[in-house]
């Protein structure tokens, strides 16, 4: 407690910690500044003001009706709400999951509060809703139980999939963006194969699905972690949602576009992709650079260790495609005007290297040279 960002004496009386960070000290897999859920008995908003004015930081009114605000303090992000019903075992029959209904009070400090039985479900790794009723409270309660299935090594109670299942038509009443967000989070699990498939079984994303086979981590085995953890979100998110499925949820025109020319070109190659005429082999790694191992994990194993090894050489010609000289110099040294000639010329250079043809500024200026000369010649 004492590396906590807000001192427990400044917190009133009948103050408890709730939901994840309870949850993850238990599994023991909580990080060094976990994201703080603190109930308080009353006044959530002014409480946040208080001790913005006392410790700094920044106050976010996120539900003025409902008396909920955030703190985010030296880079702790800290949630205070005033507790629903007359206790604290009230507000916890509210949650969502058994797990995270577990409450460890603050001010006085006392025992775990576990009304609904989950710290049975965590030592038996479950995944149980505390009510079917409170899943139709806030229906983005229905992805978040996948979610946590892809963050930690649960097994679904089967009664519970049953709810989540017969209540998928409400998913669609949650905010858009807050369903995106779910999502990423759960691609990004690393129990993601398991949460996908169960949320396949249970009919969640169907509103927006892509209907595309999903990149395992199997696919991954020659990735390194790091790798993994860039292109495995990508790949199963693109092949998850459908095009029109992101802009129904309202993705970013940047993670839009990564989607698309994903999907453009595994849909457009396929397995072809070494057979594409110059122009088009140039195109998708201009297209894919940053994003090319999404790529190349839903390519066959052999294809797989060629491209990784050459995308992880940054000064692979073709893997990573740059301007061999610049306009400035063509300009300069050729005495070319200013003009679309001068990228096109640029344009010229950079497939010429691309391809080993050319190597080196030197190289790159003797066939400049060759090409205004032509070009001159046609004019």
């Amino acid at each position: 407690m004492e590396s906590w960002p807000v001192p427990l004496p400044l917190l009133p009386e009948e103050t408890a910690l709730v939901g994840g960070a309870v949850r993850d000290a238990l599994l023991n897999r909580l990080p060094a500044r976990p994201d703080l859920d603190l109930v308080v008995r009353s006044g959530a908003l002014e409480l946040a003001r208080q001790l913005k004015r006392r410790l700094g930081g920044s106050f976010i009114a996120l539900d003025e009706a409902r008396d909920i605000a955030r703190l985010v303090l030296k880079g702790w992000t800290i949630d205070i709400a005033r507790r629903e019903g007359s206790s604290l075992e009230d507000d916890l029959w509210r949650r969502d999951y058994r797990l995270n209904a577990i409450a460890l009070p603050l001010n006085p400090a006392g025992e775990l509060v576990d009304p609904t039985g989950g710290l049975e479900d965590l030592a038996e790794g479950r995944l149980s809703a505390v009510r079917e009723d409170n899943l139709c409270a806030d229906p983005l309660r229905l992805l978040r139980g996948p979610r946590l299935l892809a963050q930690i090594p649960l097994t679904l109670d089967a009664r519970t999939a049953e709810w989540i299942r017969s209540l998928r038509h409400r998913l669609k009443e949650a905010a858009p963006e807050r369903i995106l967000a779910e999502i990423q989070k759960l691609v990004a699990g690393p129990h993601a194969d398991e949460a996908l498939e169960q949320l396949n079984r249970l009919e969640l994303m169907a509103p927006w699905a892509a209907h595309q086979t999903l990149p395992t981590l199997n696919d991954a085995a020659l990735f390194t972690a790091e790798e993994r953890q860039e292109a495995l979100p990508l790949a199963r998110l693109s092949g998850l949602i459908s095009e029109q499925g992101l802009g129904q949820l309202r993705a970013s025109r940047a993670l839009q576009q990564r989607c698309r020319r994903l999907r453009h070109w595994l849909q457009a190659a396929g397995p072809q992709l070494e057979q594409l005429a110059e122009e088009d082999r140039l195109q998708l790694h201009l297209d894919l650079e940053p994003d090319l191992p999404a790529l190349i994990l839903q390519l066959n194993r052999a294809v797989q260790d060629t491209w990784l090894r050459r995308w992880r050489d940054t000064e692979d010609p073709l893997f990573h495609p740059r301007f061999p000289l610049s306009g400035k110099t063509l300009m300069e040294v050729l005495a070319i005007p200013a003009g679309p000639v001068v990228g096109t010329l640029l344009a010229h250079l950079r497939q010429e290297a691309a391809f080993g043809r050319i190597r080196g500024q030197e190289q790159a200026l003797e066939e400049a040279r060759r090409w205004w000369v032509l070009e001159r010649e046609a004019l």
